[in-house]
């Protein structure tokens, strides 16, 4: 049975800059499979972003292939694409982009509202998740009166909702210190277990890529594998 859930093929993306051809990717390659961990680590400007970018969807390469739970992301129009990364793509960024304006338990069931599920079912999950990671307490408290380490913790409820088959996360702990970093990751990786969802890391910490199941290093637009653990697959 094939459990590749996130798949990229010869992936490349080149731009212009004052007439010269800048490669950020060239032929970027590999699975992810059902459930697992993994790190893409590289220095700042390597390009780990616009790779995560375009395997979610949100950018378009220059070349090659992003396959996702086995239908083929870049061959499909925009409302196509934007329905599968609803669907089968969670994304947590550096910065939580929760919506102001909004209480946690909204922004938490967003992703359904817009799915056009109930409003009663959307919110029951969405407080489900909240629960789970801890904020049972603020369901009603905007992003402004949370702390950065609630709001990156409503941000990973907020990409569990749709039960994704995998988690895209752009530098997840960037704006935290040592200790909610860690707490914020450590949940991250106690619901991939609990859930089954794939998890794509970008991050320049080498000791949290270290705790991954596989890692990536992305230099000079390629992609090695960095390290790797045993494990069952």
């Amino acid at each position: 049975m094939n459990d590749v859930v996130l798949s990229c093929s010869k992936l490349a993306c080149t731009y212009h800059d004052a007439g010269q051809a800048v490669e950020v990717l060239k032929g970027v390659s590999f699975d992810l499979h059902k459930g697992e961990c993994a790190a893409i680590v590289g220095a700042s400007g390597s390009g780990k972003s616009t790779l995560l970018h375009m395997l979610g969807g949100l950018d378009k390469p220059s070349g090659g292939e992003v396959t996702v739970t086995g239908r083929n992301m870049t061959r499909l129009g925009d409302t196509q694409r934007g329905e599968l990364r609803n669907g089968a793509v969670g994304f947590v960024y550096q910065f939580h982009h929760l919506l102001p304006e909004f209480t946690a338990l909204e922004n938490v069931a967003m992703p359904l509202l817009v799915r056009r599920t109930s409003p009663a079912e959307a919110k029951r999950l969405a407080r489900e998740l909240l629960n789970a990671v801890g904020l049972e307490h603020r369901l009603l408290h905007k992003p402004g009166q949370l702390s950065g380490g609630e709001r990156q913790r409503a941000a990973v409820a907020r990409a569990l909702i749709t039960r994704p088959a995998v988690i895209l996360a752009d530098e997840p702990t960037g704006n935290l210190d040592s200790k909610n970093g860690a707490q914020v990751f450590d949940l991250m990786l106690s619901l991939n277990r609990e859930h089954g969802t794939a998890l794509l890391v970008v991050t320049h910490d080498h000791a949290l890529a270290e705790r991954m199941d596989r890692t990536w290093m992305l230099e000079d637009g390629m992609l090695s594998e960095h390290r790797a653990l045993n494990n069952d697959q």
